[in-house]
């Protein structure tokens, strides 16, 4: 028999219970669900960092705690990445970054690597006129003067609000007290021993005094790189291009037969550039201009599909790859004949790639029962790297910041600076190397993106930012060379076509064609046979491949005040982390 006692106490347990499910119902409410695996995003009230990094992630958090913007968020995150991520995080490379304020005011910043002064067209070929032993992207002639840390002070200058010395801290903390080794971190050191041994100064970053491995659980030290990123600390950009870092980086690239110099270092300068800027059913489209071809490409693109109902098709459907592949195709030739630094390029047809009415020319060329077929005179690609990486931004205002940045190869060119402690990139491979070769074959020799002194190499790196009458609405991005282009496409249309959370839209299967080589790269298990079937009988020729790029991306719920992360599970040590 039950004492009131008792009665009560189960009355207000019974009501707690109802409280949790009503709770859980509303919840569920402000999720919408798709399909895709029911993936749900992380959820913030104040703002939200993305990145193949979780404690990179966490700095940018802790910016963001301490009441800094955006800005200062992906600045703590950027430096955070070169301790925790080195296949691709880094001071020694180069790469975008597209703001987007909640007033409206949108700004990109331009960091590629540059070639050297003593670069010239032909520097990589030999006596056949081809290039001699891959130079062009292994060995010290691969290297860019390094642009990260100018585009971070540049992007702080204009537009940060902590102190800078407070958002490199963080990563003088990891490096100089140490990380954990991490199952990625481990395999990717281990996978990469070969390039990595090559030079001593690697070997002794990367693998133990006695050459063995680093095994998951162990302590990374790097003091090396401490001792630079505070350098970088209480100097600023001239920690970097002046001063002890650029004798030091000079001085090394002229022992191993590089050609960058200590002037080369002082006259690098980041660019701040107008964004480019598009539409999409009554969305904008903001990203990066040359020399990224990312932006062009991704407007052109969406600029072809708006003309169809892709929700009526379906997602990945047949019908649905068709015309994401047709419109790749298109865009793919036009980024090889005309894209290049637009320092050097000043006839770039940006407006007619851009426009409306082109894209419609474009569109009613698509046959939507067939593959259309090209010709040997279009343009390949030349080759990229997929091991980049990007992370994505909102702050507690809704001003958000989509960054990519890479070494170009995984570990870049495996070659650390001799006491600087970290990583150089081979971003040089993204120049044409041989002057007037375009075949089918993948080489490529058009006149934008011939090597030339200062001048910066194509890219497809394309942070993007997609708004709604002037404010910024979801941040997203994807390492993966070439293929970052059409997986950036992918998740915006996820999102605006398919009505995908982020998180859904992040996870959800991915294609690529680049026109030539004239063949679809499928994520393995991603569609179903019967789809695959249907695709290949319109002409397309497929292929699988392992995971494509590992996108980072944030979404601003405004309905409901809320901030949305997702982090790509294709990228292990990758997290969203909000406050």
């Amino acid at each position: 028999m039950l004492t009131p006692l008792d009665f009560q106490q189960r009355s207000q347990a019974f009501k707690s219970l109802i409280q949790s499910v009503i709770l859980l119902f509303t919840l569920t409410l402000i999720v919408p669900v798709h399909g895709e695996g029911g993936r749900t995003p992380v959820y913030a009230k104040n703002g939200m960092v993305s990145s193949a990094s979780r404690l990179a992630s966490q700095a940018g958090a802790d910016a963001l705690k301490q009441g800094g913007n955006a800005v200062d968020a992906a600045i703590a995150t950027a430096f955070a990445l070169a301790v925790t991520w080195p296949t691709a995080g880094n001071i020694g490379g180069g790469g975008f970054l597209v703001y987007h304020g909640n007033d409206g005011d949108a700004t990109t910043f331009d960091f590629r690597e540059k070639a050297a002064l003593a670069a010239t067209e032909r520097m990589y070929l030999g006596l056949d006129g081809q290039v001699a032993n891959n130079s062009n992207h292994f060995g010290p002639l691969a290297v860019g003067v390094p642009g990260t840390v100018a585009g971070m002070w540049l992007a702080h200058q204009r537009l940060g609000s902590l102190p800078w010395e407070d958002l490199v801290q963080p990563a003088i903390d990891l490096a100089r007290n140490g990380i954990p080794i991490t199952y990625s971190l481990a395999s990717g050191f281990r996978n990469n021993a070969s390039r990595l041994k090559q030079y001593p100064s690697s070997e002794r970053k990367f693998f133990k005094a006695d050459g063995s491995n680093y095994e998951l659980g162990d302590t990374w030290y790097q003091p090396d790189l401490a001792h630079t990123l505070e350098l970088i600390r209480d100097n600023g950009a001239d920690g970097f291009y002046r001063g002890e870092n650029a004798a030091r980086l000079a001085g090394f690239m002229a022992d191993i037969g590089g050609i960058i110099t200590e002037q080369d270092l002082a006259e690098y300068e980041a660019v701040e550039r107008e964004p480019i800027r598009g539409t999409y059913r009554d969305y904008e489209i903001v990203s990066m201009p040359p020399p990224s071809s990312g932006g062009v490409a991704i407007v052109q693109m969406l600029n072809i599909l708006e003309g169809y109902d892709l929700a009526s098709l379906g997602h990945n459907s047949a019908d649905y790859l068709h015309v994401l592949t047709e419109a790749m195709r298109r865009a793919y030739a036009d980024r090889a004949e005309h894209l290049g630094d637009p320092d050097f390029n000043e006839g770039m047809p940006l407006d007619r790639l851009m426009d409306k009415e082109y894209a419609a020319e474009l569109r009613s060329t698509i046959n939507m029962e067939q593959k259309s077929e090209g010709s040997p005179e279009l343009f390949a690609q030349v080759y990229e790297s997929e091991e980049t990486t990007h992370f994505s931004v909102v702050d507690s205002d809704g001003n958000m910041v989509s960054m990519t940045y890479t070494l170009e190869f995984g570990y870049g060119s495996a070659i650390v600076v001799e006491g600087g402690g970290y990583l150089l990139n081979n971003e040089l491979g993204d120049f044409n190397a041989v002057p007037g070769l375009t075949d089918e074959r993948g080489n490529i020799g058009t006149a934008p993106n011939l090597v030339a002194a200062e001048k910066r190499p194509l890219s497809s790196m394309t942070p993007t930012i997609v708004a709604r009458n002037g404010q910024p609405v979801f941040a997203v991005g994807s390492p993966g060379g070439k293929t970052i282009i059409n997986t950036t496409m992918q998740l915006i249309l996820n999102v605006i076509d398919h009505g995908f959370n982020i998180a859904e839209s992040v996870e959800a299967g991915r294609i690529h064609h680049q026109w030539l080589p004239d063949f679809t790269s499928i994520e393995s298990n991603a569609l179903s046979p019967d789809t695959i079937r249907l695709y290949e009988a319109k002409g397309h020729e497929v292929r699988a491949r392992g995971s494509q790029g590992a996108a980072m991306g944030v979404y601003y719920d405004r309905a409901n005040g809320l901030f949305m992360g997702a982090s790509d599970s294709r990228r292990g040590d990758g997290a969203a982390v909000g406050y």
